[in-house]
């Protein structure tokens, strides 16, 4: 229902009008083979969403030349980047002209700064490949050691990926799936308690796009509660160097023209409107009331606060609780921001499933542990 929401909402001939169409008739059939199955989340219906809802509209959307903004965007900052060494424009003016990213993001549109337009080199072909990789990372290291939860994690993953608010922007070039695929490996370090791998997916995140920056909190604190204080400092450490040692030259170089490329446009503040607009709360707000961006601001600042403190007074204890907290808060920054759209439910829907991963392929526990915590009894389901 979604994908055919989407499909017969968008404008004709468009991206995801082609997509969604596409898209609803792969997900019936899912339907229709999960629903026969003895199996719940059957990986043959996910593998059919993928194929169906991803692989085949992106084959199509390239070979008619349909694709998002965003591909655009990604690769005219990376030919600026290797130009100017950075990737903003110094005074944008039109939507085209903004880049709303971190300066990492455009080291996907560097093959085709290099070698020109192709199908090889464009930027949405290097997202999907960093978003598979990723993922595929996070699967191996969840599941190291332990191959026979090996089914069940990649059967996850591969409903992560079939999921339409994954599906739909890697098919068209969106560029938020690759961020919160890095968001996973983190959680996915985390759960293994490798401080330093956590805070290099945790960097790696945060050179790309703010919506990963709430996550670096939220798996310090993580860590601090399950491996110590030391394993927390290592992860805060190895995060923040990643991150400032790519977010700093390009602030450095010309402030101006991040603070009005990658701050005050990504948020709504500018004076040149995001294209990222639903009617969420957010966007109402500036809307209808007076001041209403800077109430909407104060809203999500009141929100950040909160489950800043749920850290401190209740801090996550298993990496499913933490993909928990970081899922809610995420979802009032979505629906209180001035700049948003219902595609960034990929953050919040992606950490839920990532969640039941992690719980779905925890150690099944022994005769001698205590079987009284919530964790260790549901591991026994899977998916």
């Amino acid at each position: 229902m979604t994908a055919l929401a989407v499909g017969l909402a968008s404008a004709s001939n468009t991206s995801q009008h082609r997509w969604g169409l596409a898209a609803a008739l792969a997900y019936a059939c899912a339907a229709l083979v999960s629903r026969r199955s003895r199996v719940p989340w059957s990986r043959t219906a996910a593998l059919i969403g993928v194929v169906g809802a991803l692989v085949v509209p992106l084959v199509w959307l390239t070979a008619v030349g349909l694709q998002q903004m965003e591909v655009g965007v990604v690769e005219r900052s990376a030919q600026h980047f290797l130009e100017t060494g950075t990737p903003y424009l110094s005074h944008p003016v039109a939507v085209r002209d903004f880049n709303p990213y971190l300066p990492g993001m455009a080291l996907f549109g560097v093959p085709h700064a290099v070698f020109g337009a192709g199908v090889l080199a464009g930027a949405r072909l290097w997202n999907l490949a960093g978003f598979a990789a990723t993922l595929a990372a996070a699967v191996a290291v969840l599941v190291k050691g332990r191959p026979q939860a090996r089914r069940t994690a990649v059967t996850g993953a591969t409903w992560i990926a079939a999921c339409p608010v994954v599906a739909l922007p890697l098919a068209i070039g969106g560029v938020d799936p690759v961020v919160v695929a890095f968001v996973l490996l983190a959680l996915a370090y985390a759960h293994r308690g490798r401080a330093a791998g956590a805070g290099l997916a945790l960097g790696a995140a945060a050179i790309l796009k703010w919506t990963a920056w709430p996550a670096i909190p939220v798996v310090v604190v993580l860590l601090a509660a399950t491996r110590g204080a030391r394993a927390a400092r290592i992860t805060a450490a190895v995060a923040v160097a990643v991150a400032a040692s790519v977010v700093a030259p390009p602030l450095l170089a010309d402030p101006h023209a991040f603070l009005d490329n990658a701050v005050l446009y990504p948020f709504g503040l500018s004076d040149t409107a995001s294209t990222a607009a639903s009617p969420l709360l957010g966007a109402l707000l500036s809307a209808l009331l007076p001041h209403g961006k800077t109430v909407a601001v104060v809203l999500i600042g009141v929100g950040a606060v909160a489950v800043a403190l749920s850290l401190i007074v209740r801090p996550p204890t298993t990496t499913a609780a933490a993909a928990h907290r970081l899922a809610l808060g995420l979802t009032i920054a979505i629906l209180l921001s001035p700049a948003t759209r219902i595609g960034y439910a990929v953050y919040p829907l992606t950490l839920l499933i990532w969640a039941r991963c992690t719980v779905l392929t925890a150690p099944e526990p022994t005769p001698d542990q205590d079987t009284s915590s919530p964790v260790p009894h549901l591991a026994a389901e899977r998916l």
